[in-house]
C-alpha cells in the first residue's frame, strides 16, 4: 500500500512538473522585462484551465487576468519577431497545438477587456507523423511560442493572446488550456485587413476533433487544428 501511495504521489509530482505559463516577453531574440512585466497575471499561476472555461469571458486571457495593475505596454515595429517564453527556464512538456491571437484595442490596451474581434496569426501542431507520439508535436520541449509581426499590420495597441492545449487529457474532455496575454502598441504602416475574425469566448467547443483529441491510440485521427484560419498578413 506505501508503494503504491508513493507511485500515486510521483505521478501528481510529475503532472505539476509539466505545467507551465508564457509569462515573459522576447523581442528579436531578447528577452524584455521580468515575468509578468508585459503580460497580464493570472490567478492559477503554472496550472491550467479546462474545457469549462471555454465558455467564459476568462478563455480571452487566463483565470483572474484582467486589465490594470502593474502590466505595462511594450512598443515594437511590424516585422519585429516576438515570443512569449515559458516561465523559471521550463519547457513545454505536453503532446498539443500553440495559437497565437491579437486583438486591436479600441484605445489604451491597458483597459481593454478583449471583448472585440481577435484573428490567429500564428499556429504550430504536428512536424511529422501522428499525434500520439509526443516528440512529433513541433512545441514538445520548447522553451517559447514566438511569430513575426505581419507586415501590413495594422498600427495600434493590442492584447496579444499565447495559447498552448495540452491533449494527454483530451480523450477525457480534459484538455489543458495554458493561456497569457501581452500588451503591446505596434507601429507600422498598416494595410492590411486582419481576419477571420473571431469572438472570445466562441472560439472553440469542447468536442471540437482538435480539443477533444484521443493521442492514446496506435492509429490517431489525423489532427485538425482547433479555430479560425491564420491571417495570411493581407
Amino acid at each position: 500500500m506505501k508503494l503504491s501511495s508513493f507511485a500515486i504521489l510521483a505521478g501528481l509530482a510529475a503532472q505539476a512538473q509539466a505545467h507551465y505559463i508564457f509569462n515573459i516577453l522576447i523581442v528579436n531574440g531578447q528577452r524584455i522585462g521580468g515575468e509578468y512585466t508585459y503580460v497580464r497575471r493570472n490567478s492559477n499561476s503554472y496550472n491550467p484551465a479546462f474545457p469549462d472555461i471555454l465558455t467564459s469571458n476568462e478563455l480571452r486571457c487566463n483565470r483572474g487576468a484582467k486589465p490594470g495593475g502593474n502590466v505595462q505596454t511594450y512598443e515594437v515595429k511590424a516585422g519585429d519577431k516576438i515570443g512569449f517564453k515559458v516561465f523559471n527556464n521550463e519547457f513545454i512538456e505536453h503532446p498539443g497545438p500553440g495559437f497565437i491571437y491579437m486583438s486591436k484595442a479600441p484605445g489604451s490596451v491597458a483597459t481593454y477587456e478583449g471583448d472585440g474581434d481577435w484573428f490567429k496569426v500564428y499556429e504550430t501542431g504536428l512536424c511529422r507523423g501522428g499525434g500520439n507520439v509526443d516528440t512529433n508535436w513541433c512545441s514538445w520541449q520548447k522553451d517559447r511560442l514566438e511569430f513575426t509581426i505581419p507586415a501590413k499590420l495594422p498600427p495600434g495597441e493590442y492584447l496579444v493572446r499565447i495559447e498552448h492545449i495540452g491533449l494527454h487529457e483530451g480523450h477525457q474532455r480534459r484538455a489543458q488550456f495554458y493561456i497569457t496575454c501581452a500588451q503591446l502598441k505596434i507601429t507600422g504602416p498598416g494595410g492590411g485587413n486582419p481576419g477571420p475574425l473571431v469572438k472570445i469566448p466562441g472560439l472553440y467547443n469542447a468536442n471540437d476533433p482538435g480539443i477533444a483529441y484521443n493521442k492514446w491510440t496506435n492509429t490517431p485521427a489525423a489532427y485538425r487544428m482547433p479555430g479560425p484560419a491564420v491571417w495570411d498578413g493581407n
